[in-house]
């Protein structure tokens, strides 16, 4: 019975400096700078015009994308946008808006 209580003392004891050896030999880098974070969300309520259900329009401010959704109640189901990005949308510019330089008017655009 002692030497059973023994071995299994040793046992445990090469085991506990097998599990210190581990943890001191191997590098102690910082995982979470790797892992990408939860993107941040803002929620808009409005409402459709001529229509009676309500939308909330959902901006992902960490990729710049708009999506909105709607709950059709006759039908009891959910209705999703297309997700628009708007980094292409505001890099674009106002509908309309000239590109270039401005000219002042009664002036010609250089290089014309």
């Amino acid at each position: 019975m002692k030497k059973r209580i023994l071995w299994a003392l040793a046992g445990l004891n090469v085991l506990l400096v097998m599990t210190l050896a581990g943890r001191l030999s191997s590098d102690n880098t910082a995982l979470a700078q790797g892992v990408k974070r939860p993107a941040d969300y803002i929620m808009i309520p409005g409402e459709v015009g001529g229509g009676s259900s309500a939308v909330v329009y959902m901006i992902d401010t960490s990729n710049s994308i708009l999506g909105a959704m709607t709950y059709d109640d006759p039908q009891k189901q959910l209705n999703t946008m297309a997700p628009i990005d708007l980094a292409r949308v505001f890099d674009s510019g106002a509908p309309g808006t000239p590109r270039g330089p401005a000219v002042a008017p009664g002036t010609r655009a250089p290089g014309r």
